[in-house]
């Protein structure tokens, strides 16, 4: 059992997370947002539940479904929206967009377009930590549809062999854009992966915050004081498309199984074990959703009000010929 104060900071970071993407679709339907946009509702309890169990000096790095990662790791509402709609006052100057949220300070690494590109780098990360021998350690996010590709299996034997800090989290979505996971890979329970590469593994209900949050601490242990990574498999569910490109519920699902994920949802299985150890008061509650409305509401009008990125940062934030000139001749 945890303590009543952890399971509400959990309860209010769902809240924001899934209000967040509730509005960013308002958004991005209004034309507010372009590019691409991956919303993470149904699957809170992964970010919230893994990055809790770290200090604010470890690293995190995602994919492109990357919006709860970052208000999760920390980084504030109104930098995160802004970055959704193309301003200047975005995490990335307005130039990254959905997929790349960034912050060296929250050391919060992305927001990655490609997929499985953030399992290498959070690789080598990982090595950077040891190499200047610190206790930090990394948490890698990615989507079961990257964990077939070989990028995955390298950083995974070479974590293994060298003995980095790195913990790999699959969030199980069932998913890979619109393939069931059962015609995508040979085994169902993907953590047995980590056997080929002599590491620990763990699968954990991705719909439970405190299961999560346990599981990772094992890990972040397991990381910070022998330097071994593990690699997690967090069975989770998303209730909207693949992107907002994508229908709601797609032609690769019903409504009716969508529905019936939702009777697991994360936000209410929190509810269900506040009150189920009399730990509930619904107007803490109610004050959690006042609070997350009026920073989700202030994030919005800050984002709508932030000018456009100047023409000139276009040429900011790259490598110049200038510089390619100097460095090769």
């Amino acid at each position: 059992m945890i303590e009543r104060e952890l399971a509400y900071k959990f309860l209010r970071e769902m809240v924001l997370l899934r209000r967040f993407e509730e509005r960013t679709a308002q958004a991005y339907q209004q034309g507010k947002i372009g590019g691409f946009c991956h919303l993470y509702i149904g699957q809170e309890a992964v970010a919230v539940g893994a990055i809790n169990a770290l200090r604010d000096s470890d690293y995190v790095l995602s994919a492109y479904r990357d919006h709860g990662h970052a208000l999760a790791k920390g980084m504030s509402a109104r930098e995160v929206m802004a970055e959704l709609f193309g301003k200047v006052t975005g995490c990335s100057k307005g130039k990254g967009g959905s997929m790349h949220l960034f912050s060296k300070e929250k050391k919060f690494l992305g927001g990655n377009g490609i997929v499985g590109a953030q399992i290498p780098i959070a690789t080598g990360v990982g090595w950077a930590i040891k190499y200047r021998k610190r206790d930090d350690v990394v948490l890698c996010f990615f989507g079961e549809g990257a964990i077939n590709q070989g990028a995955f299996h390298e950083s995974l034997n070479l974590a293994s062999i060298w003995r980095l800090p790195v913990i790999y989290i699959c969030e199980n979505n069932r998913f890979g854009m619109g393939t069931p996971v059962e015609r995508a890979s040979s085994i169902y329970d993907l953590s047995q992966k980590a056997y080929a590469y002599d590491m620990a593994r763990s699968h954990v209900d991705g719909m439970d915050v405190i299961e999560v949050y346990n599981t990772v601490n094992e890990a972040v242990a397991r990381a910070r004081g022998r330097s071994l990574p593990t690699l997690i498999e967090a069975r989770t569910y998303r209730y909207r498309g693949h992107s907002m490109s994508d229908p709601i519920h797609g032609h690769y699902r019903t409504k009716e199984d969508v529905e019936e994920q939702k009777k697991h949802d994360p936000i209410l299985n929190l509810k269900n074990y506040l009150i189920q150890n009399h730990l509930w008061d619904e107007s803490d509650y109610q004050k959690i959703e006042d609070e997350v409305k009026n920073i989700v509401t202030d994030a919005l009008q800050f984002s709508d009000s932030s000018p456009e990125p100047d023409d000139s940062e276009l040429f900011t934030d790259i490598y110049t010929g200038e510089y390619y000139g100097r460095t090769h001749g």
